[in-house]
């Protein structure tokens, strides 16, 4: 239960500092607990990180939610999700793996400079 809320306050401190990247967290941590299959790992991620991210926009937006700026991105990031959610269960996890890999690396750099 300790490692579980642990675990949770670090997702949502890396969340509410850069506004993402609690998942990034949670995924490796829910992956060494035992007996979590790799679908149960990123739905528990998900389900975890959602009222995080809510938390973390009200708090951060102060009251004033910037909806004009963030209906472009709902417009294809729904669908997005859908598909990607759908489709992604054919995807060997190995190929997932590496591609959110290469995806943090990609942007680790892209910070440093």
């Amino acid at each position: 239960m300790l490692r579980s809320i642990l675990a949770g306050g670090a997702a949502g401190a890396v969340n509410g500092l850069f506004g993402a990247g609690g998942g990034m967290v949670l995924v490796p941590l829910l992956s060494g607990s035992p007996g979590y299959s790799e679908e149960e790992v990123f739905a528990s991620s998900i389900l975890i990180i959602l009222p995080i991210c809510v938390v973390s926009l009200v708090i951060s937006a102060g009251g004033q939610l910037p909806w004009a700026q963030g209906w472009p991105y709902l417009l294809g990031g729904v669908p997005g999700g859908i598909l990607a959610a759908t489709f992604g269960k054919r995807i060997p996890t190995a190929w997932l793996h590496r591609f959110l890999g290469a995806l943090i690396l990609y942007g680790g750099v892209r910070y440093l400079w």
